[in-house]
């Protein structure tokens, strides 16, 4: 089912790609930025952060609110919190405005039942990474709590896999690759572990 399309919706093109519910660190410096942040402030509204990769700019965005002006400058460059909160997709470009804009369709996943299996499996990975990265287990309710976009928005993927996930209109898909993605994250950690220890030994059995 089509969502309602919105106006003059305030694009941000950059390099990475936000998730809902993930938080986003900006510096805001050019100057069409600056008025869009401004009046995002002002209006109290969201922009859409979307990922301008190497072969031009992806359709589907994450839209994005301030949660703190962490910093003002006297020129008007702005350090900024935000947090993901859905997704989108650009329908049309404008450009009558002083900042990047556009007709936007926010999205909605299609009607299906979660699955449990799914969501369980997704959540056991999920906690098993945490714990090997931080030797803390997430609070059993909490992990219970969490979607996909939850999860992924922790953890620092590629931007491939990112956009992904947005792409996704399925919890269940989205629970699927997420799950993936936890587990190539634990052989990485696995490797990184390997090399550093052989490194701090410079392949030579040390003694005390």
């Amino acid at each position: 089912m089509p969502g309602r399309l919105v106006n003059d919706f305030p694009l941000f093109p950059l390099g990475l790609v936000a998730l809902p519910s993930e938080t986003v660190p900006l510096h805001i410096f050019e100057e069409r930025f600056k008025t869009m942040m401004e009046e995002c402030l002002l209006r109290h509204s969201e922009f859409g952060i979307v990922w301008l990769a190497d072969d031009g700019l992806r359709p589907v965005g994450c839209a994005c609110e301030i949660t703190d002006v962490l910093e003002r400058m006297d020129d008007g460059r702005l350090n900024l919190l935000t947090r993901g909160t859905r997704p989108f997709r650009i329908v049309e470009r404008e450009d009558r405005l002083a900042y990047p804009a556009g007709v936007v369709e926010f999205l909605s996943d299609r009607e299906e039942e979660l699955d449990g299996p799914t969501a369980a499996l997704a959540h056991e990975t999920y906690a098993e990474l945490v714990e090997r990265a931080t030797d803390n287990r997430p609070e059993p309710l909490a992990l219970a709590a969490m979607s996909a976009y939850d999860m992924a928005a922790t953890v620092d993927f590629g931007l491939d896999a990112k956009q992904g996930l947005l792409d996704l209109r399925s919890e269940n898909a989205r629970l699927r690759l997420v799950t993936r993605l936890f587990r190539a994250a634990m052989k990485r950690l696995e490797f990184v572990s390997h090399a550093q220890e052989r490194a701090r030994s410079n392949g030579k059995v040390r003694f005390q």
